[in-house]
């Protein structure tokens, strides 16, 4: 009961409301008309000129005829005036003709009344004081004389230079880094000396129109050695070697998602090789793996655009994996590492992928980059995932620290990781950012 009468009370209360707005609606707008009306008025007398009988001065003109030409109004004096007893013509007789007339017109035409003198004093009040209007005496105090206009032939040329609107950006990062270690021979805990050097270039043009279209293109390489002296059979070897391009072609969908179409394209530069062994694990093209996805890319912005990056889902994929190098050894066929019949160079794969490629500011000078990179044809599968830590010490001189793990069943299953592989180093020297 108490729940229907607050119902009834909020009701009574809008509707008290909604009629009170709708009153002061309707004053607010007959204001407005019988002060526009005036203003008109004011004008049409403004542009009327007469002169008296002998022209020598202007007539004063009558503000009182307002009533005449304002829209039209049921006023009191007329109908007061012709109900008294005493029908005598008062004092002002240009008042009573405009009373006559108004009441003609009241009498024969009600339908034109559209307001009341009772309904103006109430909103806005009625004047009756007002009979001459204002004259204002401006003097001409300096006539100015027309500046000359300068002709078409005098004006200067001027190179008018339509530019057409970049949409390219280009940006590119570089390092190059080393690390020493040096242990005498006496060195009562043993080890050994070494020294690495590692070098990375990464570069990226990508189109953006601001409308619909986007294209993404990043190109990696890297490349870095390292020598000890327990490695008897070889002066240097790899210790990074990576050949990666990645293409991005989208289709905007919403604010945030992309219809894409990926490429991905990587091998390797150099011969692979173990300490003290001369077989070659891998070399350039060998192996060489090209996926192509269709799917859709999200763009991350968070914490005030400190994380970036995109997340490409992609159901449909297809992978290519191409091993040009024959022998691995005497008796082994390379391309049956990688998952390929023998005899074979060439595996093809259909399934999905998923790629996640994403830079984090963490502080001032330090920032983390992550790629999440996901392959499976549902009944194998390979995921790899690379985390780079940045430290800076000014523009020039930087620490990384880089850790990889990666899975690849389609490889030889190892005894002690089975097909778990992980890589890790950390390294200092030279690097640039534009």
């Amino acid at each position: 009961m108490l729940c229907l009468l607050v119902c009834a009370m909020n009701a009574n209360a809008q509707h008290r409301n909604t009629q009170s707005r709708y009153i002061e609606y309707q004053q607010y707008q007959v204001n407005k008309n019988y002060t526009d009306s005036l203003v008109a008025v004011k004008e049409k007398l403004d542009t009327m000129e007469t002169a008296s009988a002998d022209g020598d001065e202007a007539v004063v003109l009558d503000g009182r005829f307002y009533r005449l030409f304002a829209p039209l109004t049921f006023y009191h004096s007329p109908a007061r005036k012709a109900l008294r007893m005493n029908r005598q013509a008062g004092d002002d007789a240009v008042n009573d003709e405009i009373d006559n007339t108004l009441l003609s017109v009241y009498l024969e035409r009600p339908d034109l009344v559209v307001n009341s003198e009772s309904h103006l004093r109430k909103v806005g009040g009625v004047n009756n004081e007002v009979i001459v209007p204002i004259q204002q005496d401006v003097e001409l105090v300096d006539k100015a004389e027309p500046s000359e206009v300068e002709s078409v032939e005098d004006t200067p040329e001027v190179d008018v230079v339509v530019t057409k609107p970049n949409f390219w950006t280009i940006k590119g990062d570089y390092f190059l880094q080393g690390l020493q270690t040096y242990i005498s021979g006496n060195w009562y805990k043993g080890g050994e000396s070494n020294y690495s050097l590692l070098g990375s270039v990464t570069m990226e043009a990508n189109y953006n129109n601001k409308q619909k279209l986007k294209w993404d293109n990043k190109l990696e390489m890297k490349l870095g050695f390292l020598t000890s002296k327990s490695d008897s059979v070889h002066s240097f070897k790899s210790s990074e070697d990576l050949l990666r391009l990645t293409s991005k072609l989208g289709l905007q969908a919403t604010k945030k998602w992309y219809y894409t179409l990926q490429l991905l394209a990587y091998t390797q530069f150099t011969r692979g090789y173990k300490s003290n062994d001369r077989r070659v694990y891998s070399d350039f093209m060998s192996p060489f793996n090209l996926n192509i996805s269709l799917g859709m890319d999200y763009t991350v912005e968070a914490w005030k655009k400190k994380l970036t990056g995109t997340i490409h889902l992609a159901p449909f994929a297809y992978n290519m994996k191409y091993v040009g190098r024959r022998w691995f050894d005497e008796n082994v066929w390379l391309p049956t590492r990688y998952g390929i019949e023998a005899d074979k160079h060439v595996l093809h794969d259909f399934g999905s992928q998923f790629t996640i490629d994403l830079k984090w500011a963490i502080a001032e000078n330090i920032a983390y980059q992550t790629r999440m990179y996901g392959f499976t044809t549902y009944g194998r599968a390979e995921w790899e995932w690379e985390n780079t830590f940045t430290f800076k010490f000014n523009k020039y001189i930087s620490t990384k620290l880089f850790f990889y793990p990666r899975f690849d069943d389609s490889t030889p299953r190892d005894d002690h990781h089975g097909y778990f592989q992980f890589q890790e180093f950390m390294s200092i020297g030279f690097s640039y950012s534009f």
